[in-house]
């Protein structure tokens, strides 16, 4: 057992068991793990990517015979028609953005089948936010259907909902920064079912994020039009210096990528840099970070529940993301927890994180990691905003022993301030 003679009892009797709890899951986990290696060799090899695919360009970027069977390695993981897999995505929320404005038009209406979207997105649709070019403010109209109480999506509703202008239906993945249950592969494909059989044309986009590779399939498989997501998440490994995708068919493909660049431009140009050996590394590592990620996740939601604390998922619920939320309750016991957490980071061990403001949320944010790659959740992180119930989300782990090491750390923050027991 992972122990120190330093520890307080309740903290070895909460090791203990979340070790165990763990141990019990292990099974399933793997078999996912396997299922994922495999796939992601596969589309390696069916693309017969070579060293000379890892060689970058510059300038234009013409004629980039990597970036171009990146694109394609990544369509046969995701179960799609085309990606497109840039570096000149800053983040998830970018791509999403690019996705977005590529496919949606002056008058169409977009609904969101899983409430509120993530704090990021708010401005990129007008919930928050005036005159900055958001969807709204092109003429883009919006609804939400919040999921009911046991988190499942509202069919009912989204029916009533449906329109003849409704070009897309959106869904998020995760679970974001929000108290519920991710999404997973069989109730999105009940979802794309669903408005396949009263709306074929309806566009069905899923917001990926912290999703890939957790389960066996992934959206493409099971029919949904277009998904994005970032690479310093899931499918970065931890080693992809920046960047994001977008996936699904090809002709939505091809409309983010004008976006992304410019009308008639797409995707044929942007420079690789020194990232296409990383992307392609990071995106072959990311079925191992993933998993050792959910192994850490699992211990992480058993530990912090033996110490008395509300967790989501519960440890031995399914997965359909990295992210495990523990609810802390107090502003002091979340500012505890990410700055004790920060002690179990390699970089920036010594430093407090506190909250402040950040771009794109409207709370303040207290974020805890000392990663390698600014903001790379990949490597493990927690972070969440300053509000009732005041609920911590840790997020990756490039292996579950430093995820434990890191919520133990936490865990005697807490106790040390009187915070714990």
């Amino acid at each position: 057992m992972f122990s120190n003679p330093n520890w307080p009892e309740l903290i070895h009797k909460a090791v203990a068991e979340a070790e165990e709890v763990l141990r019990q899951q292990l099974p399933y986990l793997q078999e996912v793990s396997a299922l994922n290696h495999e796939k992601v060799l596969r589309a390696f090899q069916e693309e017969r990517v070579s060293a000379y695919h890892l060689q970058g360009t510059t300038g234009y970027g013409l004629g980039d015979s990597g970036r171009d069977v990146l694109d394609r390695v990544a369509a046969r993981i995701l179960g799609t028609e085309a990606a497109l897999v840039r570096g000149q995505f800053v983040s998830g929320t970018h791509a999403i953005a690019a996705a977005l404005f590529g496919v949606l038009r002056p008058g169409d209406q977009m609904i969101s089948v899983s409430g509120t979207p993530y704090d990021t997105l708010e401005e990129v649709i007008g919930l928050r936010g005036e005159g900055q070019g958001s969807l709204q403010d092109f003429g883009v109209s919006y609804q939400e259907i919040p999921l009911d109480s046991q988190g499942h999506m509202q069919f009912r509703l989204l029916k009533e909902a449906l329109t003849a202008k409704t070009k897309m239906v959106i869904v998020q993945r995760s679970r974001g920064y929000a108290w519920r249950n991710s999404l997973t592969i069989a109730q999105l494909k009940e979802l794309v079912d669903f408005v396949k059989s009263h709306c074929p044309n309806v566009v069905i986009f899923v917001d990926n994020c912290y999703g890939e590779l957790v389960e066996p399939l992934e959206p493409g498989d099971i029919g949904a039009d277009l998904m994005a997501g970032s690479l310093i998440k899931n499918l970065g490994g931890s080693i992809a210096p920046t960047g994001g995708y977008v996936a699904g068919r090809s002709d939505l493909v091809s409309l983010a990528a004008q976006r992304l660049t410019a009308p008639g431009v797409g995707g044929h140009m942007g420079a690789t840099l020194e990232w296409e050996r990383l992307f392609y590394q990071g995106l072959f590592f990311s079925p191992l970070t993933v998993s050792e990620a959910l192994k850490g996740a699992v211990f992480s939601a058993a530990f912090w529940r033996a110490l008395g604390f509300e967790v989501n998922p519960e440890p031995e619920s399914p997965r359909a993301d990295l992210i495990q939320a523990v609810k802390l309750g107090s502003r002091e016991k979340m500012i505890a927890f990410c700055q004790g957490l920060q002690k179990g980071s390699p970089l920036d061990s010594h430093i407090k994180p506190v909250p402040s403001d950040m771009p794109g949320y409207e709370d303040e944010i207290i974020m805890a990691g000392g990663t390698f790659i600014q903001g790379s959740t990949s490597e493990f992180s927690a972070d969440g905003p300053l509000r009732e119930p005041y609920i911590a989300y840790q997020q990756g782990g490039i292996s579950q022993r430093y995820i434990q090491m890191g919520n133990i750390l936490a865990a005697l923050n807490l106790w040390q301030q009187g915070l714990l027991g």
